[in-house]
């Protein structure tokens, strides 16, 4: 659903590029002329905003790994020599550090707003598909850079993630091997986790290619979640999405800049700027705020093999959601029950956030059950029945409709 490209080169280097590597026609299909429904609001900008903070990471990533010393008596402390005697690299190393914290927090609004309008549903479902494995991929890659500043927290993260491989039945400890590189986390876990953490970001970006291309394939979902019916229901992406872009971007900066400068360390942990020790465990291992969920759920879990069970199991339901949710309306406009219904979900999913900090004893382990109960439930019991059950709202014939409606009404 590329545009139709009316590009025409000016000057004659351009002419004699296009003729032989068209990129700057592609560019211009692509980004300029490409159609987008008109009634785009501002939810629909964190694509853009993530594929921003997707590049500042790679850009700090690769300026840190400059300076860094993937060895477990040189990790820490090459980590306070970028602090405090390179050039700027306090500033990298926070807008690295804070930079992946703002990273998950676009990624999260991103996908809960395509959970609200049915971004998801057929003929998007690959796409949506692309999304999930993009957010395996980036949580991957942030629980491996976390561990790389070799501080008490990464070190014990890592213990405990890395032994949970070992509850599964008879190849469990042969993968929790593999991963130390010996039989405790140690320098050659430090070292894989190194060589992981560098490359996976360029894996996420591979990926970041296929889900803009299924997005040029099969068009943006709107607001309405009504497929475009005519030319009426369609803007050029320039500049109708790219000023939206453009004001959001500007916004979420803003919010990036003031962590990175007034509060470089609130979204981190205060026993990361003590050396890694083996022999002295943190009185409370948490991993960071962007795990916290799953790790609630992990430990509301009893058993350990089903606790790790229910961890992956909760991320990887994301990707059945297609399938799940019965209805054929998307948009949860027109859905007055889902929509209650996905408001108590990310009510639950704060929940579970906010247990998971909290130590696994008491009261906070009987919330975190209720609540991963509700989870699943609401994939596996809430969507399937809604679709059959939900009076839903009478949809608009067209993207137009909808828009010229609502002005009347204003």
């Amino acid at each position: 659903m590329s545009g139709h490209s009316t590009y025409q080169p000016q000057s004659a280097f351009m002419k004699w590029m296009e003729r032989r590597l068209p990129i700057a026609s592609l560019v211009h299909s692509s980004f300029v002329v490409y159609p987008t429904p008109r009634n785009l609001n501002y939810w629909w900008t964190f694509g853009a905003i993530l594929s921003v903070m997707l590049v500042a990471q790679l850009v700090t990533g690769i300026v840190l790994v400059m300076h860094y010393t993937p060895h477990e008596t040189m990790a820490f402390n090459s980590v306070e020599h970028l602090m405090r005697d390179v050039n700027y690299g306090w500033l990298i190393r926070y807008l690295h550090s804070n930079g992946a914290a703002m990273f998950f927090l676009a990624a999260y609004v991103h996908m809960f707003r395509g959970m609200y309008y049915g971004s998801y549903k057929e003929p998007r479902e690959v796409l949506w598909i692309l999304g999930v494995i993009i957010y395996v991929l980036m949580m991957a890659t942030g629980f491996m850079g976390y561990v790389l500043p070799w501080g008490q927290m990464s070190f014990w993260a890592a213990t405990v993630i890395t032994n949970l491989f070992s509850a599964i039945p008879l190849v469990g400890e042969a993968v929790v091997t593999w991963l130390w590189g010996g039989y405790s986390v140690s320098n050659p876990t430090l070292q894989r986790f190194f060589s992981l953490h560098y490359l996976l970001p360029f894996a996420i970006v591979g990926v970041v290619v296929l889900h803009v291309w299924a997005l040029h394939v099969v068009g943006q979902n709107n607001p309405t979640g009504v497929e475009p019916k005519s030319d009426k229901d369609m803007v050029p992406f320039t500049p109708h999405a790219t000023v939206k872009d453009s004001f959001m971007m500007a916004v979420f900066l803003i919010l990036y800049a003031w962590f990175v400068f007034y509060l470089p360390n609130y979204l981190g942990h205060a026993d990361n700027y003590i050396q890694a020790n083996p022999a002295v465990t943190p009185a409370h291992i948490v991993p960071e705020w962007y795990y916290l969920p799953f790790y609630a759920i992990l430990r509301a879990i009893p058993d350990k093999l089903m606790g790790v069970v229910a961890l992956f199991a909760s991320i990887l339901i994301l990707a059945f959601l297609p399938w799940l949710d019965t209805s054929k309306v998307k948009s949860a406009r027109y859905r007055p029950l889902y929509r209650q219904f996905f408001w108590i979900f990310v009510a639950v999913c704060v929940g579970l956030g906010w247990l998971g900090a909290k130590p696994a004893e008491g009261g906070y382990v009987l919330a975190a059950r209720v609540l991963t109960f509700y989870y699943f439930a609401h994939f596996l019991i809430v969507l399937p029945l809604l679709g059959f059950f939900e009076k839903t709202k009478p949809l608009p014939n067209s993207i137009s409709e909808s828009v010229l409606g609502e002005r009347s009404k204003a």
